[in-house]
């Protein structure tokens, strides 16, 4: 079976998205699989939540033309490697539009990733800026995680109409893989009641798991290691290896 391509995205910022790539990622290299993380973000923080450098070579130089092997490097984690980002990678949302089909050049980048990883993650900015349209238009799936509090419905309801444009315009194999709770406070109201709306709204898009407010899972990235790495214990850890194997699950449902 060829590898998925995932875009983590979601219009709206602090939602877990970097720290949902990052974990998944680290668990399904940990279970054996050949991972990819691309940073798309210029702010790199799933390239600093690696413990890694950013680039150059970057996700600049694989939107330039460099080729994929050129730019993914090793991490210190087994079967895990990186597209790391670099602040210059700001300039692309730019110099894109100005490019012809500049919607469709990480797509093209991205040729062979498929028959090399098994799992590659897109971690794309908090905006349907050039950055993340493109991450769409090369994904087969969309990952969305979705925090829990007030205005979650609203954001998800932007990012589902904006999916829809980018299955009609670039991508008609593009689906929602699914739609991660994150930061459930499992002590308030709230959290219970938006879980539960975001359910009654996805239905089994939404994964069983849900990844609960943890100190030690804020503190990883500051240490440069996934969750599993800095205290595989921790509530946190444990909920993005439920969600990894949940994905295992779904991607073969969707292969079948």
């Amino acid at each position: 079976m060829p590898g998925t391509v995932f875009a983590l995205a979601n219009q709206k910022g602090g939602v877990g998205k970097t720290t949902t790539a990052v974990n998944l990622a680290a668990c399904l290299a940990e279970a054996g699989a050949q991972t990819l993380v691309v940073d798309l973000d210029p702010q790199g923080n799933a390239t600093s939540g690696l413990g890694e450098p950013t680039g150059p070579p970057s996700s600049y130089d694989l939107l330039d033309g460099a080729p994929l092997e050129d730019v993914a490097r090793a991490t210190r984690f087994e079967h895990l490697y990186l597209v790391p980002s670099q602040p210059e990678l700001a300039g692309a949302t730019v110099e894109l539009p100005e490019r012809p089909d500049g919607e469709r050049y990480l797509a093209e980048a991205l040729g062979g990733v498929r028959e090399r990883f098994e799992y590659t993650f897109l971690d794309c900015p908090p905006s349907l800026g050039p950055l993340t349209v493109n991450a769409l238009a090369s994904a087969d799936a969309v990952l969305v995680p979705v925090q829990a509090e007030y205005y979650a419905l609203e954001g998800l309801a932007q990012l589902t109409r904006s999916i829809e444009l980018v299955r009609a315009r670039l991508n008609p194999v593009l689906r929602i893989g699914g739609v991660l709770l994150t930061m459930v406070d499992g002590r308030t109201k709230l959290s219970s009641d938006v879980a539960a709306e975001v359910r009654r709204h996805f239905g089994d898009l939404v994964f069983a798991t849900e990844v609960p407010r943890s100190v030690r899972l804020a503190e990883a990235p500051s240490h440069g290691v996934p969750a599993i790495a800095y205290d595989r214990r921790s509530a946190g850890a444990e909920a993005y290896w439920r969600a990894a194997m949940e994905l295992v699950d779904r991607r073969q449902l969707a292969a079948a």
